[in-house]
């Protein structure tokens, strides 16, 4: 009854639609499927596909992790036992009182890394994490700092470095989208934080909602697979025309390929998000949170479960511009954030390195800046800093056991080894294979990159 499938895919739809609706249901069978594959794959490439990057990569994907509010470098990962001694002492005129840390530090791993009770578990693999200790930024506001952190720009909203990523490399799986987010409430400047800018819209990170339900309306309401695959290429072969007729315009073709991405969702999200599939002893690794779907630890499952379907780049938010890291009045309340997101953290590395995953996926931890060596508000708390502070990285070529930077004894400023914003941005670029100066887009008569004019390769971290 039909033919068999010629090279041009409409000259096929248009002969399949003249079929009855019954070879799309029962008597279809598996000669339609196979013609319908055969159909899909016809008129070039995705524009989500894999790139070749500049130069060999040491990481296919990136797992970044935001703590919104500015965590404190010198309770957690950068031991100052001066500022232990020192407590109370103003060592500056017009400025306040040091502030020891509340928490005590003790050496974890082969490498002997002074780490904080607050993060035991990460502790644990420390071994495989390298720490930097002098990282700066250009401002102390949460809103710009933010925007700095995560796009390189605190002044204009400009895409954010999964956007980049994106752009620069495609995706491994086009049935999920290329760059994903995690976040359960919104953090400062909301979706600036992930949004593609003036780049192709299927460039902008997905968000998702943590919980049991984290991307709604993804269910097919068609019950025939062959039906619903015919009408999705008919659909996409009408907007292919339009999409022509209107001069090949960029924001037709964001729309287009977002219909692609929803549609694979459809096949695939429902799986990739059911953590429920997972053996307990791995979900014990994440800890008992997971059984919460909200969780972080639910998040960093999910998160491995992505990465290791294809999606290039996800980033998680463990809190929103609300009650998280921003303690002015008391630092002690790191210690109930600390307590939600040590454990998945340590996890994650832990399941994706006896997966064979880790050397391919890279690991970063940063907030948008640091806390203040000495008190704030009240003599309990610690205020923004961003002249100083530490991330974290992990996995996808970076030299584990390791720390790079030194600070000086009260934590305040770098002694030896400043590394900017932009220069992490153009490492974390190096290890997914690209050269942070060549990947540019022209937009308004200028090439932007997400270093701008500045950055360098942090060498001294990469194995």
């Amino acid at each position: 009854m039909m033919q068999t499938i010629r090279s041009n895919r409409r000259a096929f739809l248009r002969q399949a639609t003249t079929a009855t609706a019954s070879i799309a249901g029962a008597t279809a069978g598996h000669s339609l499927h196979h013609q319908l594959v055969q159909a899909a794959t016809v008129g070039g490439g995705h524009p989500l596909a894999p790139k070749p990057g500049h130069h060999p990569a040491r990481a296919k994907h990136l797992i970044l992790f935001f703590f919104t509010g500015g965590f404190s470098h010198v309770d957690t990962f950068d031991y100052k036992p001066l500022l232990q001694r020192d407590h109370g002492k103003v060592v500056k005129e017009g400025q306040k009182p040091l502030k020891a840390s509340p928490w005590k530090f003790q050496p974890y791993g082969e490498c002997g890394k002074m780490i904080s009770e607050l993060f035991t578990n990460v502790g644990s693999v420390a071994d495989q994490m390298c720490f930097m200790h002098t990282v700066r930024g250009d401002s102390a506001g949460h809103s710009a700092a933010t925007l700095g952190m995560l796009t390189g720009s605190i002044t204009i909203p400009i895409h954010s470095i999964g956007s980049w990523l994106s752009y620069g490399l495609g995706t491994l799986n086009t049935n999920l989208p290329p760059f994903v987010v995690l976040a359960a409430k919104e953090p400062y400047n909301a979706y600036l934080a992930w949004d593609s800018s003036f780049l192709p819209g299927y460039h902008k990170g997905t968000r998702l909602f943590p919980g049991s339900n984290p991307l709604p309306n993804v269910t097919s309401p068609v019950a025939s697979v062959s039906r619903r695959e015919l009408e999705s290429l008919m659909l996409r072969d009408l907007n292919a025309e339009h999409f022509q007729a209107h001069g090949r315009e960029i924001d037709l073709q964001s729309r287009m390929t977002s219909f692609d991405t929803a549609y694979g969702l459809m096949r695939e999200a429902p799986e990739a998000f059911d953590i429920r599939q997972e053996p307990q002893h791995v979900l014990d690794m994440y800890g008992q949170d997971t059984s919460d779907p909200a969780s972080f630890a639910a998040q960093c499952l999910t998160a491995r479960r992505l990465v290791e379907r294809g999606v290039r780049v996800v980033n998680l938010f463990d809190v929103g511009s609300n009650t998280n890291w921003d303690h002015h009045g008391d630092i002690n309340q790191h210690a109930g954030l600390a307590k939600k997101v040590d454990r998945p953290i340590a996890g994650l590395i832990k399941d994706l390195n006896q997966r064979g995953l880790l050397d391919d996926t890279l690991i970063v931890g940063c907030s948008e800046f640091g806390r203040t060596p000495y008190e704030d508000a009240t003599p309990k708390g610690r205020g923004h800093y961003n002249r100083n502070f530490t991330c974290f990285l992990a996995g996808g070529g970076v030299k584990g056991g390791s720390s790079f930077g030194v600070s000086d004894e009260y934590g305040a400023t770098a002694a030896e080894d400043p590394v900017h914003t932009h220069d992490l941005h153009a490492t974390i670029l190096h290890l997914m294979g690209l050269d942070h100066t060549q990947l540019t887009y022209r937009y308004s008569g200028r090439d932007f990159r997400l270093t701008d004019i500045h950055g360098n390769v942090v060498h001294q971290v990469i194995a």
